[in-house]
């Protein structure tokens, strides 16, 4: 299918000629309305005319196109916008900004003046700063935009007597780069383009052959996909030119570290290790400023420990032989209710819910322990550079990830005592792209075994020495993806501002989750949340959903960490039913973005309905429906919270037999949509059969009829069944 700009307002400045021209042109023969912006200066920023731009528009209307001409600056940003605005009445909702400019004052370095370097900055830099700050909150506010940043070859590799331009080329990839991480919540993309064509420009430094075949229409092509609303691609590089495109990106060497502890570091020791420096095998491709300074944060932890100047992956994952089945030191934990009841606080459990008081007050009848509670004692065996006393695992920290995480229980876990973790080196696997350590940690209470820990920690370029890709020892498997159908329960929960510093409280005395200098330098703008505790908000979420928060039907919970959550944040757990197992996703609400994948929860003795009397996923119609009210409260759960304030149950009933039960919670939280029967007492229950239900949501079976009719029976607060009025309505939709 044909991409098509119909509705569209793009606003190319630069655009009375060359590649501008071009982007113009290509822009409104695909239906968009064009705002042509040129000042008409010459090729050194000279002068001042009019007839560029107007010929453009004159050229798009010619062929029924919609263009406008603009002569300002794009110094003068808001009069840039102001134009579209005026002719086209709307710039944010469908507004797409292709800058490009059209001027030069090349000079060695030695020659440029303040005034060569002043225009350059002020047109190409300080001119795509303005312009795009206008259009900026017209775009946020209608959540969409596309921004195309035009750079320059000599931005990226440099250029003989290009100095200044170089320079302000450069400065718009750093620009659009952050514009991309700024406006990525909003639908605004922004991405940079180094193009070669033949212009006035290239004029200066190519010959009039090579400008001749390097046509502005092998570029545009590029430039419109980018701006296509199917396009994803954001906070990219690309360079263009006769009809090839390529994506740039950057690569880093392993490094090494040149400093040991309490040692001063020396230029010398620098140059000892210059080779391996400077060594781009098993380069690494840093794509952010977290991935980037990553390792500069890690690197204390290690060094604290005492580890070895110039160790290096490779060298280090060579002896990786022998650090299999070598035990980390025994550790002792001991605990009291204080630690349950402050775990349990750390990943979110409130007094506000009367289903958390058993895990939050020491005298309460049903008073038990978190399950995922498991995970700290375990961890601590590895605190106190524990991993690096293993002989042969001698690996860089510098690059060590916590990559997934199982955890399983033998039996509940106690709520106080003295339970003792034994640490061994499962594995060491080749994965090319680096290493995975696998390490079993068996927790006892006594003699008995309480609970496993397998920690799957992911070691960054640390591959490509021969070893095994995969081990039977491995109880983390491969990710497994979530069913392919709607969620069953969706549940929304709200991480504090305070989050991470109360839930390292409970051992895990990292400063990136509560020092912002330190989160700083690992390139986040604020402490980050443990992943560990997404890990328990989204295990207490299918306790609770599932297993009615009983820890004892609680065995098992596996999760790959994907992305780090920012305290204060929403996490939305997904969760689908397969048996006795619960597969789970979790997201950042605010910004869709996946933390936890290729999860799942398995529980002891759910009691199964017989499968001869309930229809298989997809048998019934009225899935869908439900599918979609939980999209709705997944979208507006807390408004619909507000305006209902009450809990439904619904009774499905096919060919007279129960064929699925579903709670619609608008009562609690920011409300949520589960297969299963209330946990507790809903106000309404409400018994249908899966025809009559589509029959009324489809307006085509009145509800009132169908009530007297026997069709639908009713329990509880009838009255508060008028509610539902709020989640089904559109009917034309579910």
């Amino acid at each position: 299918m044909a991409l098509s700009f119909e509705g569209r307002v793009v606003l190319v400045t630069g655009s009375g000629g060359g590649l501008g021209r071009e982007y113009a042109l290509a822009f409104a023969e695909r239906g968009a309305s064009v705002v042509v912006n040129d000042l008409g200066a010459d090729i050194k920023g000279g002068g001042k005319s009019s007839a560029a731009a107007d010929k453009v528009v004159e050229e798009i209307r010619a062929k029924g196109g919609k263009a406008v001409a603009n002569y300002d600056s794009v110094e003068d940003g808001e009069k840039v916008i102001q134009s579209a605005l005026d002719a086209f009445g709307r710039i944010g909702e469908n507004c797409l900004c292709v800058a490009t400019y059209r001027i030069l004052r090349d000079r060695s370095f030695a020659r440029t003046s303040d005034l060569d370097w002043d225009l350059i900055h002020r047109v190409h830099l300080r001119g795509a700063f303005f312009v795009t700050r206008a259009a900026w909150s017209h775009m946020k506010k209608q959540k969409f935009g596309r921004i195309i940043m035009t750079a320059s070859a000599a931005g990226i590799y440099g250029n003989f007597g290009q100095a200044n331009y170089s320079a302000a080329k450069l400065g718009m990839l750093g620009l659009s780069n952050t514009l991309a991480i700024e406006g990525r919540n909003y639908n605004i993309h922004c991405n940079t383009l180094a193009p070669v064509a033949g212009s006035r420009l290239t004029e200066t430094v190519m010959t009039p052959e090579l400008v001749a075949s390097l046509k502005p229409e092998y570029v545009a092509p590029m430039v419109l996909w980018l701006c296509h609303e199917q396009c994803q691609e954001n906070g990219a590089l690309f360079e263009a030119g006769a009809g090839w495109i390529g994506k740039l990106r950057w690569e880093r060497s392993q490094g090494c570290v040149v400093r040991q502890k309490n040692q001063p570091m020396t230029p010398e020791a620098v140059r000892d290790q210059w080779d391996k420096i400077c060594d781009f095998t098993d380069a690494t491709k840093p794509t952010s400023v977290q991935e980037s300074l990553q390792s500069i944060v890690s690197v204390l932890a290690p060094l604290e420990s005492g580890g070895e100047v110039g160790a290096t992956p490779t060298t280090a994952a060579s002896a990786s032989a022998e650090a299999v089945g070598q035990k980390l030191p025994p550790s002792t934990f001991v605990f009291s209710p204080t630690q349950c009841i402050l775990y349990a606080l750390g990943v979110g459990m409130s007094t506000k819910d009367p289903d958390h008081l058993r895990f939050l007050y020491e005298r309460h009848e049903d008073f038990g322990c978190l399950p995922t509670f498991g995970v700290i004692p375990a961890q601590a065996a590895m605190m106190d550079g524990g991993l690096s006393a293993i002989p042969g695992l001698n690996i860089d920290f510098t690059r060590v990830l916590h990559g997934e995480q199982y955890l399983e229980l033998y039996k509940p876990l106690p709520t106080s005592g003295t339970l003792t973790s034994q640490a061994t080196v499962a594995a060491v696997l080749d994965k090319g792209s680096g290493a995975v350590i696998l390490l079993d940690v068996n927790t006892y209470s006594g003699d008995q075994l309480i609970c496993f820990n397998q920690f799957s920690v992911f070691v960054v370029g640390a591959g490509g020495f021969g070893g095994s890709r995969t081990s039977d020892k491995a109880k983390v498997r491969a990710a497994l993806p979530p069913p392919k159908r709607a969620p069953d329960v969706v549940m929304i929960d709200s991480t504090t501002r305070d989050q991470a510093a109360l839930y390292r409280l409970s051992g895990d005395w990292n400063p990136l989750h509560i020092d912002p200098s330190f989160a700083a330098m690992g390139g986040f703008q604020a402490p980050i949340l443990h992943g560990l505790c997404s890990f328990g908000f989204a295990a207490r979420h299918v306790l609770k959903q599932f297993a009615d928060n009983d820890p004892s039907r609680f065995k098992a919970i596996k999760v790959r960490f994907v992305k780090p959550v920012m305290p204060g944040q929403l996490l939305q757990t997904e969760m689908w039913k397969e048996g006795n197992r619960i597969h789970l996703q979790c997201k950042v609400k605010e910004t869709d973005a996946v933390v936890l994948a290729g999860a799942y929860v398995d529980l002891h003795g759910a009691s199964e309905a017989s499968p001869e009397n309930l229809p298989q996923h997809g048998a019934l119609q009225s899935e869908l429906v439900f599918a979609e009210i939980g999209r709705r409260i997944n979208d507006s759960g807390s408004e619909l919270v507000k305006k209902v304030n009450a809990v439904f149950a619904w009774e499905i009933t096919k060919d007279g037999k129960s064929a699925a039960e579903w709670t619609v919670d608008l009562k609690n939280g920011s409300g949520s949509l589960r297969r299963g029967a209330p946990s507790g007492k809903a106000d309404v229950t409400l018994t249908v059969s899966d025809e009559d239900f589509v029959e009324v949501v489809q307006g085509r079976l009145n509800p009132q009829k169908a009530f007297f009719s026997g069709k639908l029976k009713v329990r509880g607060n009838i009255m508060l069944s008028q509610k539902l009025e709020v989640i089904l309505k559109d009917n034309a939709k579910l």
